[in-house]
């Protein structure tokens, strides 16, 4: 039995509001492993927005591919992973920034975020993610 998730299984996991973790290449180290929030929806590419002067962006501007995965912290445990090429871009604030952080934080702490970092928006990065690459698990299809 393959606890493999289907195309739309797989997607519409990935579209929940869960924190991913990426990890890119640091030539001489192990991967850069770290949290973002993400927007995706199905069929299309992955979003999100960070520092463009953080060490995350330099090593992704170098790589111009990174890993993302997402999971449930209960059982029955779940997880997509992804991978892929990337493209950098400007984020557009009401397309990119704000629906982002409204839906990790909700509309009150989302918004008194957004006023709180608005100093540090200028000089953010759009990355894109093109999935080609899929890995899931769906421990619930186990039954056991």
């Amino acid at each position: 039995m393959s606890l493999a998730m289907s195309r739309a299984e797989r997607e519409t996991f990935l579209a929940e509001t869960r924190v991913a973790v990426i990890s890119v290449t640091d030539e001489g180290r192990g991967p850069l492993t770290v949290p973002v929030w993400h927007i995706y929806e199905p069929g299309k590419q992955l979003r999100f927005v960070t520092g463009g002067a953080s060490r995350k962006a330099a090593l992704i501007h170098r790589a111009a591919r990174l890993s993302l995965c997402v999971q449930t912290e209960t059982p029955p445990y779940r997880y997509v992973s992804v991978e892929g090429p990337v493209t950098i871009g400007v984020p557009d604030y009401e397309r990119d920034i704000r629906p982002t952080a409204l839906r990790y934080l909700g509309s009150q702490l989302g918004e008194l975020y957004l006023q709180a970092t608005a100093g540090e928006r200028a000089g953010s990065i759009l990355v894109t993610l093109t999935p080609e690459r899929w890995l899931s698990v769906d421990y619930a299809k186990w039954g056991g």
